[in-house]
Parts: C-alpha cells; sequence; structure tokens
C-alpha cells in the first residue's frame, strides 16, 4: 500500500516570520480576515503582533474570541455564525491547538455546510470541499495543528473529546514564528512540549509508521529533547529549537497517526479539564512501558535521538528501560507531575477506558488492546 504524505503548501520558519502573513493574503486577492485567537492572546498581546501587521496595511479583519482550552461543538457552531456575519473570505488563526482547531472546524463548515452538526465530522469525515482558506499561527510549541490534518472537539453532553481526520483541513499556510512563542508560561511551555514529544514518540512506533514518517519523527525527539528544556527557561536557542521540532513531529504523526496515550489522554482533558499536554506527559512512561513487548525494539532508536548515554552497547531490554528513563527525567526536569493523584476518581475509569478504546487514536497503537488493559494502565497511575 502506498504511504500518504500530506503537508501545507507553504510553511515559513524562524524569527519574523509572521511578516509574511499580510503579503500572502494580498497576493491571493483576500479582502476579510477572520482572526480566531483565545481571550488571554488578546488580553497580553501576543495576537497584536498579527494584527498590527494587518493594521499597518489597511487589511481589513474581525477578530473572533470565543475560543476555550478544549473547544466545543459549541464554540465551532457560535464560529460559524459569526463568520458568516463578518463578511470575511479567508482565516487567520493565532494561538495553539484549541484557537486552530476551532478555527479548522469552522473553516470546514462553513465550506462544507452539511456538516454544521459538528458531530458528524468526527472520524474520517467525507468533505468534498477544502477548508476556508487559512493561515495558522502557532503561540504554543506543542500541538502542531498548524500541519495536521487532525482536530479535536469537546461534546460537552456526552462528556468525551472526539478526533476528526480531514485531508480538507489542514491550514494552506503555516508561521511558525518564535517571537510568537516566547510570552508563554513555563508551565504551558512544558506541557505543550511534552505533547509535542509525545506527538513524535506515539508517531515513531504507531502500525502505520514509514520510511518518511520515522526521519519527522526522530528528528522531532533530537530537537524536542535538546531544547525543551531551554524553552521553559525561555533562551532564544530553546524556543526556535522547540517551534522546529514540534512541527517537524506534526509533519510526521498527522500522516500515521498515534497510540493509547493520546487516546487516554482525551478522555481526562473532556472529562476533568486536565491540560491535554500534561495529560500525555504522565501517561507516556505507562504507554511506553505496556507497548514495550511489541515496540521495544524501536526504542534504542528514541534513545539515541535523546542522546542517552552509552545505549549502543546496551542489550535490548536496557535500551528500552534507559529510554523510559530518558522521557520520566525530562518530564520532571521541567515539572510534570508524575501521575494521576487528586485528577483521575475510580468512579470514572470504566468511562474513561472505554472513551480511550473508542478514541480515533487507539486503533494505531502498536499493540492490540482492550477495555479491561485500558482500565489497569489508568489504576496504575492513580
Amino acid at each position: 500500500m502506498a504511504d500518504r504524505i500530506v503537508l501545507n503548501t507553504i510553511s515559513y520558519h524562524g524569527s519574523g516570520a509572521i511578516e509574511n502573513i499580510v503579503p500572502e493574503l494580498t497576493a491571493r486577492g483576500y479582502k476579510k480576515a477572520f482572526v480566531c485567537s483565545d481571550p488571554d492572546l488578546i488580553k497580553f498581546g501576543v495576537t497584536k503582533k498579527v494584527t498590527d501587521l494587518l493594521d499597518k496595511a489597511g487589511f481589513a479583519y474581525e477578530v473572533y474570541s470565543e475560543i476555550k482550552p478544549n473547544p466545543t461543538i459549541e464554540n465551532v457552531q457560535h464560529g460559524v455564525e459569526a463568520f458568516k456575519a463578518s463578511g470575511a473570505d479567508c482565516i487567520v488563526a493565532i494561538g495553539g491547538g484549541s484557537s486552530m482547531d476551532t478555527s479548522k472546524a469552522i473553516g470546514i463548515i462553513i465550506n462544507n455546510p452539511e456538516f454544521a452538526d459538528v458531530r458528524s465530522l468526527e472520524g474520517v469525515a467525507p468533505t468534498k470541499k477544502h477548508a476556508v482558506f487559512t493561515i495558522a499561527v502557532p503561540t504554543t510549541a506543542g500541538t502542531a495543528a498548524e500541519v495536521t490534518i487532525n482536530y479535536v472537539i469537546t461534546d460537552v453532553e456526552k462528556k468525551r473529546k472526539f478526533v476528526c481526520v480531514d485531508t480538507n483541513d489542514i491550514p494552506e499556510i503555516a508561521v511558525v514564528d518564535p517571537d510568537m512563542m516566547s510570552s508563554m508560561p513555563k508551565g504551558l511551555t512544558a506541557a505543550t512540549g511534552m505533547d509535542a514529544l509525545t506527538h513524535a514518540i506515539e508517531g515513531y512506533i504507531t502500525k502505520g509508521a514509514c520510511t518518511i514518517s520515522d526521519m519527522f519523527h526522530l528528528e522531532a525527539i533530537r530537537l524536542i529533547a535538546a531544547n525543551l528544556r531551554g524553552a521553559v527557561q525561555n533562551t532564544p536557542e530553546g524556543r526556535e529549537g522547540m517551534a522546529l521540532g514540534q512541527y517537524i513531529a506534526g509533519m510526521g504523526f498527522s500522516n500515521v497517526g498515534l497510540g493509547i496515550v493520546h487516546s487516554m489522554a482525551h478522555g481526562l482533558s473532556a472529562l476533568y479539564d486536565t491540560p491535554h499536554g500534561v495529560a500525555c506527559a504522565i501517561i507516556l512512561p505507562t504507554g511506553l512501558e505496556y507497548n514495550a513487548p511489541v515496540a521495544g525494539k524501536r526504542y534504542r532508536a528514541i534513545g539515541k535521538a535523546m542522546c542517552v548515554p552509552g545505549i549502543d552497547m546496551m542489550d535490548d531490554e536496557q535500551a528500552c528501560a534507559a529510554t523510559i528513563a530518558a522521557v520520566k527525567q525530562l518530564s520532571k526536569d521541567v515539572g510534570i507531575p508524575e501521575n494521576l493523584h487528586g485528577i483521575l476518581k475510580e468512579e470514572d475509569v470504566q468511562f474513561l477506558s472505554e472513551s480511550a478504546f473508542a478514541d480515533a487514536c487507539c486503533p494505531g497503537n502498536p499493540r492490540d488492546t482492550s477495555v479491561e488493559e485500558i482500565k489497569a494502565l489508568y489504576r496504575g497511575l492513580m
């Protein structure tokens, strides 16, 4: 079977990359932008870095900021109505995964109105038209939503998150400017960075992994392991390395899938509003231990990318253990909790396990699993 790789048409990387936003819009003849960004980014002046460029160029825009950390069906539907009322003809998404996921859903529904209920977008939706032209500008180094064909929406009524996979949702242009990430607080930097590492590692061991995705994932692991600690300390080198590393991870996992770490993390965010990156970071070592019997031979390459000392001299079992230890140490160094104490409740384990097993990421896990096995994994983290 042929391997499929879907990427942005154009992407810009490095300090000052946002200077390319207006020229890209005007070159295509667009007249008004629907700027999606969350309230905190507006409050702290991050969104203004882009809207100042639009103002300077006299490019019309309207800001939509009704975006929650875990965007809901209602957020999306309100956004669709706001887009229609605005008279905009393009989208500029500024923020982390929440802003970009909301933007993707809005853009898809505007051009495919038969999916206006939002729930029908779950899984691989048979949309016919590409989303509204979108430029995605990440402000976190983690989700890589600017380069993926995935987005995640929360169904409040059913207390679950659902994953949408659609080649029509990928933003045409990604603008990855580390200067847009410089105001991220330490906790958010750590959480989103560990989400990026989880993307790279799960993508490397997933059932769908291929030669091209392996290349992306191993380089992403190397960059993230080398730069996350610095990014948390807000060094320019750390920020730039993480901006690139998380994007490269997205180039990979978007095309080959993830696994049960993400499946399990989605439920925690939907039920408890746990930050997605924190949930992924806590679960990742457990997921690696669980998958070792099937995917363990791949862990040596992960460990080498993380610069684990002496890993070439170890046998497979030792290399697995050393790699998992390195992941735990990085997570600890950036301040992530070691377990789900105070988060996970016993009475929710059954529901969460069933949700994780039904999650769109679960089939990509290298080791076939079950609801009962996932229950045991959750309980091991309590």
